[in-house]
């Protein structure tokens, strides 16, 4: 650790802990709420409360990490469609009911819009709580910002999800840590997708760029991508109208844990999760000219929807009462030897890690 960055540094030059960690909300023109994070390490984030609590803007010491859409943040509409409401940004989380092409239920008959209504939800209880490195006790600590809110997805007979989110930012670290509890409240089994779509964009990701998984297999969703599934882990030049792109990776990991890392020469993102709840990972290539975005996604699911999900027996039922945890880390890294290590960990992970536990994808 840096000097400077110390806690007792810290106390002993500044009065205010916010100069070197803050998150402040604010409201937008749009009435959309907005709550802006930096920390002393370069990061800067936005989160969007109204739209899942979900993290739009990211950069790196003004680097940007994600591809953003014109005019957003879009206000959360129920009665648009999803795509015309993406914002892009480093999070969009997607599901709970359903993640995948618009459907109609097989059984039931119901209407379900492109990725589900997560992105469409609104923060209860929105809190921010900075940690300054004293306890109670008066010994030295975390030094950070923790964010929680509450969301709600549910309708009358149906579906009552509840779910407590929670962000970790460290002030010292290029890195955020992100957990979901996910409560089923309703009387009875209810289905559960839930995928965390990361974008990453230009320059992160452009030509050359290099994605690395710990992979026991990779299957291309469609023929769009099988042509470029020997090439599936390396980024190209836009190019126009270039078609959607998506890879099923089965992974290894090693006591639940698994990463994947995104980098370009000595600039990269590592992504960590835990498996053993979000066994599912795709990788959505969109090198498109003017919407260059690109996808890692974790997730107890694939994107194929409820239908296939059920029919493949992948459809995760959570009891009446039951609930699921999930754990994410971002981290960027900055450096060389940052990226190397990374890599390194990822080829561990393939060499001597375990199939990931619950992955239902054929072998």
């Amino acid at each position: 650790m840096r000097a400077w960055t110390s806690a007792q540094s810290l106390a002993a030059h500044s009065q205010d802990f916010r100069q070197f960690c803050d998150m402040r909300l604010s409201t937008l023109a749009n009435g959309q709420r907005i709550i802006h994070a930096h920390n002393a390490a370069g990061l800067n984030l936005s989160f969007l409360p109204d739209r899942g609590l979900d993290i739009w803007q990211a950069h790196y010491q003004g680097i940007p990490l994600t591809w953003t859409s014109g005019g957003s943040p879009h206000k959360a509409d129920y009665g648009q469609s999803w795509l015309g409401q993406f914002n892009g940004g480093l999070l969009t989380t997607c599901g709970l009911a359903h993640v995948g092409a618009a459907e109609v239920d097989d059984l039931n008959g119901e209407r379900r819009d492109i990725h589900g209504n997560f992105t469409r939800l609104s923060a209860q209880d929105v809190n921010i709580t900075l940690y300054d490195g004293i306890n109670r006790l008066g010994e030295l600590d975390w030094v950070g910002i923790e964010l929680r809110g509450t969301l709600y997805e549910g309708r009358l007979f149906g579906a009552q999800w509840k779910i407590e989110r929670h962000y970790l930012l460290s002030f010292d670290q290029p890195k955020l840590i992100l957990w979901d509890t996910v409560i089923n409240g309703a009387d009875q089994p209810m289905p559960l997708m839930l995928l965390y779509h990361v974008n990453l964009g230009y320059p992160l990701v452009r030509e050359g760029a290099q994605l690395y998984t710990p992979h026991e297999r990779v299957i291309p969703r469609d023929p769009a991508a099988e042509v470029g599934f020997a090439s599936w882990g390396t980024y190209d030049a836009p190019l126009a109208q270039y078609p959607e792109q998506v890879f099923y990776h089965v992974l290894r990991a090693q006591d639940s844990t698994t990463e994947v890392v995104m980098h370009q020469d000595d600039f990269g993102l590592s992504l960590k999760w835990d498996c053993a709840a979000a066994p599912y990972f795709t990788q959505w290539k969109n090198t498109r000219q003017g919407m260059y975005v690109c996808g890692i996604e974790p997730g107890n699911c694939i994107p194929e929807g409820q239908n296939a999900a059920r029919q493949a027996q992948r459809l995760e039922m959570v009891e009446a009462g039951g609930r699921r945890r999930f754990d994410l880390s971002l981290e960027v890294l900055g450096s060389l030897e940052a990226v190397r290590a990374a890599t390194d960990r990822v080829t561990h992970l393939a060499e001597t890690g375990q199939r990931a536990l619950n992955n239902r994808l054929s072998p």
